[in-house]
């Protein structure tokens, strides 16, 4: 079995907030470095439902899927399953908690899973992908914790 990704980061920020920096000001945050084009400009889009697309939109309009919503529970839960770079049948799948410690304080959890299900790429791609956690996240923390709503 390969071990799911558990990541928790702390944030001074209330839970509310840090949840809609996450979905709904992602292009502000997310490195354009990892996204599909690199293009400067694009928008990055969590589609607030379940059955939602996460995805990315450059200026000229053209679209890459990430993902897909598999729980909205602001602001405490999000689900989606993972697929970029690969493609819907390699998809992992991500369930993120944002837990109130306090009303300025919150943990973010992280689990990733789903490696198993993609045979000998699956070690590689966790590895991968804990690259990419550790790529975005600093910048979603700043992001969360310049200013809240």
């Amino acid at each position: 079995m390969i071990e799911p990704l558990q990541i928790s980061l702390d944030l001074a920020c209330p839970a509310a907030h840090a949840f809609r920096v996450y979905t709904e000001r992602a292009s502000a945050w997310f490195p354009v470095e990892h996204t599909m084009t690199r293009v400067p400009g694009l928008a990055v889009v969590f589609e607030p439902h379940v059955g939602g697309r996460i995805l990315e939109r450059t200026p000229d309009g053209t679209e890459s899927d990430w993902g897909t919503v598999t729980a909205w529970e602001p602001p405490g839960r999000l689900a989606y399953e993972w697929f970029i770079a690969t493609g819907r049948d390699h998809a992992t799948h991500v369930e993120i908690r944002f837990v109130a410690l306090a009303p300025d304080r919150t943990r973010m959890e992280i689990e990733h899973t789903g490696w198993d299900r993609l045979g000998a790429h699956g070690q590689p791609w966790r590895d991968t992908n804990l690259g990419g956690w550790n790529g975005v996240l600093p910048s979603f923390k700043a992001s969360a914790e310049a200013a809240t709503d």
